[in-house]
């Protein structure tokens, strides 16, 4: 049976203390063998050889992925077995030194002046290597050093490691085209000392050695021209002096050109290390740029598709990713669906929009079930590798969508799950790492806040607007003629204001106002609000009371915002465009946009619907009695646009009973 070939994730705070399950050694090292592999023993079989070790290849390549001593022990022992050579652990150190790797030597030690700098630095950037040992460095002459290596506590290394060790010692100093160094080795771990210890001393460059001639030379002509001046000046004047001047002049050339072409080496060294250190400088650029844009977009959005509509974008911009898609789950935790996406053809999106993944079924172990459930990312690079370990449906899922490799994240929020992001890639062909998951872990938390504060602000809207039904429910109910009213006006109240183009704040605004209107009629009495007949002055007197009192209870809300315009607008929809209106008799402009649409509502849905005084009134004579109130009562515009409204829908209802 195939392995299961997933990379997990797992942050250093959570690292076993165990050591064959701890990450201790970088992908670089191995990175380092494998090139040395391809240059002196390329019949080995480089795939079967990672297999053995239980190493991807993409784990390889993948500067920010570690590997634990099991798996270097393994890489190791079954190297020597195809190889048939024990000392290719030095043979892999001294390689990173050669040109044709691009390893630990030329992006980190060869940025430096010279050996007895890297040396000295070694306890610096080893850690970018290793987290097995402590190096430290001590100079003991210019071109001598001590370096020591203390194993951390648990770490059992081997000894092939401390001839690694030696090897890459010995490249530091091949590296800038020195011979190869001395490398005394008088304590070792492995020869039942603490620490390994290491003497490295290097001869020293060209340009220093005819430094060094140049002025003992300057001082031994000096003293001849002095000397043979007293005994024949003629003779030290023309031969001599001549000869020291040329002599000195010609080391003094010699020398520059040798410092020039050490110079050169070195500046050579660092444009290779300063390129490689633009291109992760740049990189990281991009990722903050990137996280950046999410959240100035995450803080402008109040709706759950909006947010991950721009997140997406952003990703597709951002980031290197053919495809990407949002899954969520729904209230009850019981289903993953389809929100958001990128990439996908239109049949591939209907597939996505159409596919369930079952959260509360036990035999759903897809990954993306399982990364919801187990809150851990996952990384596959080849789905032909799990394909045993995937139900039926989801591998049917994966080939309607031409899945090759993918990373699938779990969107978090406090500790619970709320959704998956996933990647693919289907074209670039490059290989997803380590990185990529660290990247879409630092993206998913910042979409689980949002995500956890829009679902808040969903609640609490779908609360207030629960209570405002309550509310006007409330009023409608003391009557059974009545109930209803809030909700016929508030329709079309709606109507209207698609017809005028308006705002859809400001639509909902009226919304809310067109659903309260009548809610002062709860201090009216039962026997005025029911009567049968027609009322009396001093009755209609009481029942006008209503729209002041509406105004008055609904200014005790705390409303925000443009919803602070509720009140006013609810408390003067009985306002007419000519003043003869209660309770201010404001005209024309003087009563806001608001009221004068419920105004416009509440009249038509008034004299159509029966009432205790009277039976409603057929469309055609309600239609007409409109057109007779306006520029008296109502706004024309207004007027006309509820019209326009209430045709379409007569329209449609028609064309539905056709159907």
């Amino acid at each position: 049976m195939k392995r299961f070939k997933i990379l997990k994730f797992t942050p250093d705070a959570d690292m076993k203390t165990k050591t064959g399950d701890s990450p201790l050694y970088n992908s670089r090292i191995i990175d380092t063998y494998i090139k040395l592999i391809k240059k002196k023993y390329n019949y080995i079989n480089i795939s079967e050889l990672l297999s053995y070790a239980r190493i991807e290849p993409y784990q390889v390549t993948d500067e920010g992925h570690w590997f634990t001593q099991e798996q270097i022990d393994l890489f190791y022992e079954y190297l020597v077995k195809l190889t048939g050579n024990k000392d290719i652990a030095r043979e892999a150190g001294r390689y990173s030194a050669s040109p044709d790797t691009i390893g630990v030597m030329r992006q980190y030690v060869l940025g430096l002046v010279g050996p007895s700098k890297a040396y000295q630095l070694i306890g610096k950037y080893a850690p970018n290597f290793t987290k097995s040992s402590l190096y430290e460095s001590k100079v003991i002459d210019t071109n001598r050093i001590e370096i020591t290596v203390t194993p951390l506590k648990g770490i059992n290394e081997k000894p092939f490691q401390c001839e690694n060790r030696i090897g890459f010692l010995e490249a530091i100093a091949m590296g800038f085209k020195y011979r190869l160094p001395e490398i005394a080795h008088p304590e070792c771990l492995f020869r039942g000392g603490s620490i390994c210890r290491y003497i490295v001393s290097w001869k020293e460059s060209r340009f220093t050695f005819y430094e060094k001639i140049r002025n003992y030379a300057v001082m031994a002509l000096s003293t001849t021209c002095i000397i043979y001046y007293f005994i024949s000046p003629w003779t030290t004047l023309t031969m001599i002096l001549p000869f020291s001047i040329f002599a000195v002049l010609s080391l003094n050339l010699y020398i520059k050109i040798l410092e020039k072409k050490e110079l050169t080496t070195a500046l050579e060294n660092i444009r290779g290390s300063t390129y490689k250190l633009i291109e992760q400088i740049d990189l990281n650029y991009n990722n903050s740029l990137m996280i950046n844009e999410i959240g100035l977009s995450l803080s402008k959005q109040m709706d759950i598709d909006s947010i991950l509509s721009n997140v997406m974008q952003i990703l597709k911009n951002r980031l290197y990713y053919d495809r990407g898609i949002i899954l969520l789950a729904n209230q009850d935790n019981t289903i993953l669906s389809f929100r958001a996406g990128f990439g996908y053809t239109p049949e591939q999106l209907n597939i996505l929009k159409n596919t369930w993944f079952h959260l509360n079924m036990p035999e759903s172990k897809g990954l993306f079930v399982v990364s919801f459930r187990e809150q851990k990312p996952f990384l596959v690079n080849d789905i032909n590798e799990i394909e045993t370990t995937l139900s039926p449906h989801s591998l049917e899922f994966a080939k309607k969508l031409g899945v090759i490799s993918f990373i699938c994240c779990p969107i978090i929020y406090e500790g619970k799950s709320l959704g998956i992001l996933a990647v693919d890639n289907i074209k670039t062909k490059r290989p997803l790492i380590q990185s990529d998951i660290s990247l879409l872990m630092g993206v998913a938390p910042e979409i689980g806040i949002s995500i956890h504060n829009c679902m808040l602000l969903e609640a609490k809207e779908r609360q207030f607007k629960s209570i405002i039904q309550v509310l006007a429910a409330s009023i409608d109910a003391r009557d059974p003629l009545t109930a209803g009213h809030s909700e016929k006006v508030t329709e079309y109240v709606l109507g209207i204001c698609c017809e005028l183009g308006l705002p859809k704040e400001y639509e909902e605004m009226i919304r809310i106002a067109s659903l309260l209107h009548d809610y002062g009629k709860i201090g009216i009495k039962d026997s005025i609000l029911m009567k049968p007949g027609k009322l009396g002055t001093e009755e209609r007197k009481e029942i006008e009371t209503h729209a002041e009192k509406t105004r008055g209870i609904l200014e005790q809300i705390h409303f925000e915002g443009i919803y602070k315009m509720i009140p006013d607008i609810a408390g003067s929809h009985h306002e007419k465009v000519n003043g003869s209106g209660y309770p201010k008799g404001h005209k024309r402009e003087e009563i806001s946009l608001g009221a004068r649409i419920i105004a416009v509502a509440d009249f038509f849905e008034a004299i159509t619907s029966k009432r205790h005084y009277r039976d409603p009134m057929p469309l055609d004579i309600a239609f007409q009695l409109l057109n007779e109130e306006t520029e008296k009562s109502y706004d024309k515009k207004i007027v006309d646009a509820f019209i326009k409204y209430y045709n379409k829908k007569l329209k449609t209802q028609s064309n539905i009973l056709q159907i």
